[in-house]
């Protein structure tokens, strides 16, 4: 099994919070992280409709069976669970890391959790395998484009299964459709919102127009708009908002809309193969999109907010990226292979405006080689998940 990044974020919350909730989107591994993290809990999954019967039938009877707690999964699928775990908690006092809860759900997951254990729960979001993941097992291929076109999903990546990726994602995405979106508008509009996710990844990279989408489609931007957070909700798409640094010029006010997979997204633009995908004029976009969901991952497999955005002026000059952690980073994402010194000019135009000799400026880029080359840092694709910590460990300023 491949060690996940957010085992040590799920510990740190399950030491402070009685419930911690594992989020993110279907087939991430939510189950697998929480039961290799808890070993010692025991494990109730109301997929089994004897546990979910008794469950419902009663609810606080159904907790005090498990006085050392447990993982449960799928708990989404009794509601009147909730209460009862909010009673058990409230009324045993301080016992952190009780109830490990996981759903496939996240709508009405995050829901019941939010309505019935406000300051009782934490929430740690898990999302699909990070490169440094695959890389730390020796699972990492040599040509990225075999990851951006392929998709890092876990079980595409479980060498027992052998799932072909385009099968996978068709089942995939009809799964999410019947159990997820069906949940959430009318049930005679999910073609329609089927043909919205394929439209949607055609805009990956770039900044969101609701108007284009709905002209796309011939269908209201009050609908585009409830249908896009069906999709962030769900961990299918993610935005960044523009940089609000105030550099005495005018910036976009519109966020940039990312998938979260790059693979899914190369599915949906209905590419065949990884050359097909080197040859696209989507190869830009799904690079970018591949490196911003290596940074997502950097922050939510440590349980943080991503604080990250984009800056962009209405002349057009723009910078691909900006982190705000322990430090800021203007990053520049470039599908090149090689770290060419004009690739940074726009990082170093950035810093040059904010007059802030603290940001640090770095190229992602898809070569194999991390360098640093006159102040810039050129991230090889292998490390884009480790930038930050290489950073900080290279001492660079």
């Amino acid at each position: 099994m491949i060690k996940r990044t957010a085992e040590e974020a799920l510990l740190r919350l399950a030491s402070q919070f009685p419930i911690v909730g594992v989020t993110g989107p279907r087939q991430s591994g939510k189950t697998t992280l929480a039961r290799a993290v808890f070993p010692g809990k025991r494990y109730v999954t109301f997929d089994d409709r004897m546990m979910r019967e008794l469950a419902a039938s009663n609810p606080s009877d159904f907790i005090a069976a498990f006085p050392d707690g447990a993982v449960i999964d799928e708990a989404q699928k009794v509601p009147e669970i909730f209460d009862a775990l909010k009673m058990r908690v409230d009324s045993s006092g301080p016992e952190p890391g009780k109830f490990i809860l996981t759903g496939s759900s996240q709508f009405r997951l995050r829901q019941n959790m939010t309505d019935s254990m406000a300051g009782r729960a934490a929430f740690l979001k898990l999302l699909p395998f990070s490169v440094g993941e695959l890389k730390s097992e020796g699972a990492l291929p040599d040509d990225p484009y075999d990851l951006i076109f392929g998709g890092q999903y876990p079980p595409l990546h479980d060498p027992d299964r052998r799932f072909i990726p385009e099968d996978w994602y068709e089942s995939y995405i009809d799964t999410y459709l019947d159990l997820d979106v069906r949940e959430q508008i009318n049930v005679g509009n999910l073609s329609a919102f089927k043909k919205f996710i394929q439209i949607c990844a055609v805009y990956s990279g770039q900044l969101l127009n609701m108007d284009s989408i709905a002209r796309d489609i011939g269908i209201s931007a009050p609908t585009v708009k409830k249908w896009l957070s069906i999709l962030e909700m769900s961990y299918i798409i993610h935005f960044l908002e523009p940089d609000t640094n105030n550099l005495g010029r005018s910036v976009v006010k519109t966020p940039k809309m990312y998938f979260v997979d790059s693979g899914l997204m190369c599915h949906l633009l209905r590419l065949g193969t990884k050359e097909e995908l080197f040859l696209s004029r989507s190869k830009g976009a799904a690079v970018e999109t591949f490196a911003v969901s290596e940074m997502l991952k950097y922050r939510t497999n440590r349980g943080k907010k991503p604080e990250l955005t984009f800056y962009r002026d209405t002349k057009g000059f723009e910078v691909d990226t900006i982190a705000d952690w322990k430090h800021t980073f203007a990053i520049e994402i470039k599908s090149s292979h090689e770290p060419e010194a004009k690739l940074s000019a726009n990082t170093k135009k950035y810093i040059s405006l904010r007059g802030d000799a603290d940001v640090r400026n770095a190229v992602f880029y898809l070569g194999d080689l991390s360098v640093s080359i006159n102040g810039t840092s050129y991230v090889s694709w292998r490390d884009w998940g480790q930038y930050p910590d290489q950073s900080d460990r290279a001492g660079e300023s």
